[in-house]
């Protein structure tokens, strides 16, 4: 008798609160536009966000074939006193904190080989996305 494979669910979830919980979202929820600082800057994060949430479009809607209710992501309170701060001494925290999340999207991706093709796809997908955009982020504006 073969084995089945369970998909490990868990690993889905993890990616979705990866991803929704980072610095840039927050940023784009509290309307990028409204941050001083270059157009460009504005635009290379926008661009982030909308390939990011690509990805998290995908990853609910394999969690809600699958039946598994959607986590519920939060920002840290820290996040809230950066509004007025110009987007380009934010530029250091958030490649840092895309750095992380990459690193967080590769584990996702390891771990769930074998056991979960999609969430190993999807979470290597957002690794390489979100390493070229922070790449893009950290070379000196023109």
């Amino acid at each position: 008798m073969p084995s089945v494979v369970v998909p490990a669910p868990d690993l889905l979830a993890r990616l979705v609160a990866t991803l929704e919980s980072s610095l840039v979202m927050y940023l784009a929820d509290s309307g990028i536009g409204s941050y001083p600082g270059s157009a460009a800057v504005r635009q290379a994060l926008a661009d982030l966000v909308r390939d990011q949430r690509g990805v998290v479009g995908r990853a609910t809607e394999l969690l809600e074939d699958r039946e598994i209710p959607l986590p519920r992501a939060a920002y840290p309170l820290s996040f809230t006193g950066l509004h007025d701060v110009d987007l380009r001494h934010l530029l250091p925290r958030i490649t840092a904190d895309l750095a992380r999340q990459a690193d967080a999207c590769d584990t996702i991706a390891r771990a769930a080989i074998g056991t979960d093709a999609a969430a190993a796809t999807l979470a290597a997908a957002a690794a390489a996305t979100t390493r070229q955009h922070a790449e893009q982020l950290s070379r000196p504006a023109a």
